[in-house]
Order: structure tokens, then sequence, then C-alpha cells
């Protein structure tokens, strides 16, 4: 008669039986079935689907039944995101024309890339397959290429070559793996380097309004500034001005180390919003390289309009003057991206173009985007319908980390300018209705008498680029000459 088994022994067969079943089911590549849903609705921007089983930020595709009419079944599927979802309906925003789409298309997720048969334990298979969101093309294949926010090129020099696609989510950085902002940048704008020393790695905003001349700039910092790659994001412009940024303002010469994404203002507000990440990925895939990165990107504000847009039609309520809750918590999370990266890895430095409606800079954007960046320079419509460029008031502008990369007697010289230049704008009045008597005041004296040369410090021909000891040896100079 056998002895009854122990409970070791049971133990020890449930377990071989539990590892029979892991080991049956690594070995199996067969995929679980795609869940599909059905187009019911389509309101405004927003399209509604039934029986979708995605996490937020998944990438569909939506086609026409093969039964339905022959018109419809000649179009081409339409790309779409899923930007929400309200009990069994999921809304999704499209990044192609929805012209066509009827009501029972078919709405098919992003396909899951195949599992390999030496996976392990099923859980990581399915967290393998929580990946449907984006990927795009990288690599060293895209400087010198105009994309647009899918990758696909739009400067008619042929398909990408030496690119690998990778996914658009990253896991942000620890803020205490970062290392910190030491080393000065060279932008080649005298005003810049002098008295609003940028450092490798900082986020700064620049601040303006229309046809201040801040796409002059951004060309000027494209074309002189050192860094190894610069990256740069049109997003919500004129398609005009994308052709005329590229030729005639970033030329020939930066746009050989550059990779420009364009998302004009005529794109959806999805494709602006990818355009925006899609710009930064690649700023982070060339820093993990170990690369010092210029980012670029023109602007901000368009970027918080698209989601702005997409928010509104999703049905979040307004907030501040009309922006949702969504678009102050989407600027943190795209500005952090940027920056220096772990011990041993590269950098982004990063600039952000921010318009301020009707010159407000208490513009809710604007007014939030100080907060989040480490800096802004300020462009002056007054200056420049002076023909003083680049238009930068001075005194409205600052760097935060100009302090940790500048030495001391920088910093004396220029809160000097600025003491010098703040007395000369505060009694301008005076000075032009001649009710200043020379001689009453000697601190106002010497303003007056270094105006012009201030001026001249200040302002700079495009095509000109200024370094940064020849920038600070200016400033000391006329500082100290007196």
């Amino acid at each position: 008669m056998s002895a009854e088994p122990t409970q070791a022994d049971r133990s020890e067969r449930w377990q071989q039986y539990l590892s029979d079943l892991e080991a049956a089911v690594g070995a199996n590549t067969a995929q679980p079935l795609e869940c599909q849903g059905k187009l019911v609705r389509v309101a405004g921007l927003v399209l509604e689907a039934t029986g979708l089983r995605v996490p937020l930020g998944s990438v569909c595709r939506i086609q026409m039944p093969s039964s339905g009419s022959a018109p419809q079944r000649g179009l081409p599927p339409v790309n779409a995101e899923v930007v929400g979802f309200s009990g069994d309906r999921a809304y999704l925003m499209p990044t192609d024309e929805v012209q066509g789409l009827a009501s029972g298309a078919t709405v098919v997720p992003r396909t899951l890339p195949p599992l390999p048969p030496q996976l392990g334990r099923p859980l990581q298979r399915w967290r393998r397959g929580e990946d449907r969101g984006s990927h795009l093309p990288m690599g060293d294949g895209l400087l010198g290429r105009v994309v647009d926010p899918h990758g696909h090129p739009l400067d008619r020099s042929g398909p990408l070559e030496h690119v690998h696609t990778e996914p658009m989510l990253r896991r942000p950085i620890n803020a205490m793996d970062r290392d910190p902002v030491r080393t000065p940048l060279d932008t080649g704008v005298r005003a810049i380097n002098a008295l609003l020393t940028v450092g490798r790695g900082q986020r700064l905003g620049l601040f303006a309004g229309t046809g201040v001349g801040k796409s002059v700039l951004l060309g000027m910092m494209a074309r002189y500034t050192q860094a190894d790659v610069i990256v740069v994001g049109l997003i919500g412009e004129r398609g005009r001005e994308v052709k005329e940024f590229i030729e005639d303002i970033l030329g020939s010469e930066g746009l050989a180390r550059s990779v420009v994404v364009a998302a004009p203002a005529d794109s959806p507000p999805l494709m602006r919003l990818q355009g925006a990440h899609y710009a930064t990925a690649i700023a982070e895939h060339f820093r993990d390289q170990g690369r010092h990165v210029l980012l670029l990107m023109d602007s901000l504000t368009r970027y918080a309009m698209a989601q702005r847009e997409i928010a509104l039609a999703i049905g979040e309520p307004p907030a501040t003057k009309g922006y949702p809750p969504s678009c102050f918590a989407k600027l943190p999370q795209l500005v952090e991206r940027s920056g220096n990266g772990q011990a041993g890895e590269g950098s982004i430095t990063a600039f952000y173009t921010v318009l301020t409606e009707g010159d407000d800079p208490q513009d809710p954007i604007a007014d939030a985007a100080r907060g989040i960046l480490d800096g802004h320079i300020v462009l002056s419509r007054e200056l420049a319908e002076a023909g003083h460029y680049p238009a930068i008031d001075v005194e409205r502008s600052i760097s935060r980390v100009m302090p940790s990369v500048a030495p001391q007697n920088q910093l004396d010289s220029a809160r000097r300018f600025r003491q010098l230049l703040a007395k000369f704008n505060k009694a301008r009045d005076l000075i032009q209705l001649g009710a200043y008597a020379p001689g009453s005041d000697p601190e106002l004296d010497l303003a007056v008498r270094l105006h012009a040369d201030m001026n001249r410090l200040l302002q700079q021909d495009m095509h000109s680029p200024a370094g940064l000891h020849e920038s600070t040896k200016q400033l000391q100079s006329l500082v100290h000459g007196t």
C-alpha cells in the first residue's frame, strides 16, 4: 500500500506543474486577438468609437469596410490617436483628412510587434503589448533634413537613410541624476553672451509679439551657437515661413547640422502636438549619445493652443482665458524633457518662443512659461520699430543660471551696465524735451555719454557673429573705461 503524499510532495508537484505551464506559454508565439472598434460619431475635431479597449495615446487606423460604396472603398485609412474616453466610448483625434468617413468604419489599434519565443514570464509579454504609441524615425540620417511630425521627408531629397524607429514615450530623468548647469554656452549673439549668459543645458523663453525679429534671432543662434546638433521645431507657424526660415534665415551652413520638424498652422492640432514631442524626442536621442544639442522651438504658445483645441473638443472646461487646465499641465511635461542628461551624457539647451498676444506680458501662457523656464529674453516692439536689432529688452530679460556660469567680474560689469541703461531710460523723456540740465546728476551724465556705445554693444548684424570672449571683453571695456 503506497504512502499518502506529504505536503512537501504536493507543493513540489504544483510548482513543477506551474513551471511547465509557464514554459508552454513562453514557447507559444501566438498573439492575442486584437480588439477592433466601430466609428459611431464625428463631432468637429473628435471621432467617437465603441468597442475599443486600448490605453490613452494609442495610435489607431480607421478604414471603411470593404462592403461599402465604391468611392468609400478607395479611401485611404485615416490615422488617429486616442485622447480620451467616457464609458464604453473612446475619443480619437485624427492626424489625417477625415473627408469621406462614414458611420460604421472600422477602428483598428496599432499592430503590436511580434513577440520572440524566448520571452519568459507571461507578465513580460503583456508589458510588451502595452506599447501602442507612435514609433518615429531617429538617427544621424535626419541631419540636414526637413520632416513632418510623422517623420516623412518634406524636402524632396529622397527617403530617409540610416535611421531606425523608436517610441516617442521616454522615461523622465530623475531630477537628482541630472548634471547641474555649470558651463557657459556661446550663442554668437553679443547681447546674450555679455548680459544674459546662457549655460549649457539651460531652458529659456524668447518672449515676443508678432513681427519683432524672433525668427531672425533664432536663425542667428542656429548658425552661431556652439552645439553638435541643432533641432528646430516649427510648430503652428505659417506655411510660407517654413521655407523662408530654412533657406533665408537658417541657411545651408545651419541646416547641415540641423533637423527641422515642421507642423504648419494648417495641420490638425494633434499633428502640432506631435511635432513638438517629435522634435524633443530627436533632441533626447542625440543627447543620450553624448552630444550637445540646441533645441529651438517656435512656438510654445502654438503648442498650448493645439492642446486647447483638443481639450475643448473632448469636453474639458475652460479655465484661464479659455485655456483648460490640461494646457498648463502639458507645458512643464514638454519643457522638463530638455536640459542636461545624467553624468557623462550630453545636454539639450532649449529656446522656446512665446507669443505675447497684444504684447501683453501677463498672457496666461507667457506667465506660466516664465515660471517653468530658466530665464526669459524679452523682445521689445519699441526697439524693433526704432530699427534696434536684435530688439532685446535687457532690463526686462534675465538668465537665472548666469551667476553659475559667468565669472564675478562679468557679473559686476553686467550689473553696472544695467544700472546705467535704466538710469538713461528713466530720464529719456526729460532729455528729449530738453528739460535735463547736465551736471545735476553725475550718474545720469555718465549714462547719457555712454548711451550710444551701449546701443552699439546691444545691436548686431545677423550675418556677423560675436563670440562669448569677445562680447565679455567689449562689455568690460565699456564699463571699466568710465
